[in-house]
């Protein structure tokens, strides 16, 4: 027995079920309600009860507050996958569960899931609200769209983005009453690529008044909604500023494109003084994908003992499911995650790169298609800040070259092998 003074708590929506060993309650599997004063008298039976580690299964967002409040009174507490602890032996009932993860936790049979520390916690919460407002007013976007498509306001054929700098001026001038097409298109930005004559073309529509009621809303939810993020990111900036500085040396250099919905506040001089290092000299990673995986890995890079660790954990490597010595599937887990979420984002932008990872990606994608290499070069992004992390060197770019180089040298390193198995030894040149 590994962990002789260990609960087990069914976390449900209305009612939480706790169990406890045998020999310390004549009633040893006891019901709490989900309000805060029976959750404090849970911990008070746990505490006379002599319990110091709890492992918990939920479902939801239940089991959140019950976590806080046992981790502030000073119990060890684990979060348990459901999936993990689904096959309770007998009828499936809340007194089982509990039972049976009081018994699994007590022989050191549980591993709780990642959770990071307090203030990651906060700045996380913050940063998942945040990703929310941006994708209620992304519905808005939506709707300006349709309402100018039923006036025969073809803009988003003109424009690669009608929430850009010109197609704002236009949309706000149209909710301000103007109709002239020529005066519409007049207002184009010198860095568009279509004409006035073609702007003026797909601005020639049917103006009739309940479309253009919707088309007035939807704009004011959406600078609403634009509001709310720019509190946000006030917020934001509060709570890292309450970080510890980790370096004051200044921050390296790097060129990069304003991305879509960045925060208005330079959020990078934040991440650079908490860590230690730049992550957005990897290529690919901009602000929004750092500020998204830190909140979701924390600051402790022991945490995961090694760069598999916490691969794996991301869900970026091979999942080998092994029976009888044969490899039946070798397909990545299903996982969600916020942070592989960046990190695939990121292999997406880099696409067109001509740096090494970018290079590595176009090979993978000629041999695999796109969602896999797309997970393949994920993968390496996830490497590459592991490294950064632990040792807080510096990321360096080898070259659009070097994976194809080293592929090159890989290929011809098994053809010598190969052939010396066979009794040949190879000599190759090259073509002239």
């Amino acid at each position: 027995m590994v962990n002789p003074d260990a609960a087990g708590i069914d976390i449900g929506s209305e009612t939480h079920w706790v169990a406890v060993p045998a020999d310390r309650d004549e009633e040893n599997v006891r019901e709490f309600k989900c309000f805060t004063a029976d959750l404090y008298k849970m911990a008070a039976w746990l505490k006379k009860c002599g319990i110091e580690t709890v492992v918990m299964e939920s479902t939801g967002v239940y089991w959140i507050p019950v976590f806080q409040i046992l981790e502030t009174s000073g119990f060890e507490v684990r979060l348990v996958n459901a999936r993990h602890v689904k096959n309770v032996p007998g009828r499936k009932t809340d007194v089982l569960d509990c039972q049976w993860l009081q018994r699994l936790h007590s022989f050191g049979l549980l591993s709780g899931s990642f959770r990071p520390q307090d203030k990651i916690c906060v700045l996380r919460s913050y940063l998942r609200h945040r990703d929310n407002m941006i994708r209620y007013a992304s519905a808005h976007i939506q709707h300006m769209q349709k309402a100018l498509c039923e006036m025969n306001l073809h803009l988003h054929k003109v424009l690669a983005d009608i929430t850009g700098v010109t197609g704002m001026r236009i949309i706000r001038a149209i909710v301000a009453g103007e109709r002239n097409p020529s005066v519409l298109a007049a207002m184009r930005n010198a860095m568009v690529k279509k004409s006035e004559e073609d702007i003026m073309k797909a601005l020639q529509g049917d103006y009739r008044q309940e479309h253009l009621f919707s088309l007035k809303q939807a704009l004011e939810l959406y600078d609403f909604y634009h509001q709310k993020i720019r509190d946000c990111d006030i917020e934001i900036e509060k709570c890292l500023k309450e970080f510890e500085t980790k370096t004051n040396s200044p921050l390296p250099a790097k060129k990069h494109k304003p991305q879509k919905n960045a925060p208005l506040i330079d959020m990078r001089e934040y991440y650079y003084r908490m860590t230690g290092v730049d992550f957005t000299q990897i290529n690919g990673l901009g602000i929004l994908c750092v500020q998204t995986i830190i909140s979701e890995v924390g600051l402790n890079p022991h945490a995961f003992p090694s760069e598999k660790h916490f691969s794996s954990w991301l869900g970026l490597c091979p999942n080998n499911r092994i029976t009888g010595g044969k490899i039946m599937k070798t397909s990545t887990r299903k996982v969600v995650n916020r942070a592989a979420d960046a990190f695939r984002i990121a292999a997406c932008a880099l696409a067109n790169s001509s740096c090494a990872l970018g290079g590595f990606y176009r090979r993978m994608r000629s041999r695999l298609g796109a969602p896999k290499a797309i997970t393949a070069t994920a993968h390496k992004l996830a490497i590459q800040f592991y490294r950064m992390w632990k040792t807080g060197e510096a990321y360096v770019d080898p070259g659009a070259d070097y994976y194809e180089m080293k592929y090159k040298e890989r290929v011809l390193s098994n053809m010598r092998k190969r052939a010396k198995t066979l009794g040949f030894e190879i000599s190759l040149q090259p073509i002239s």
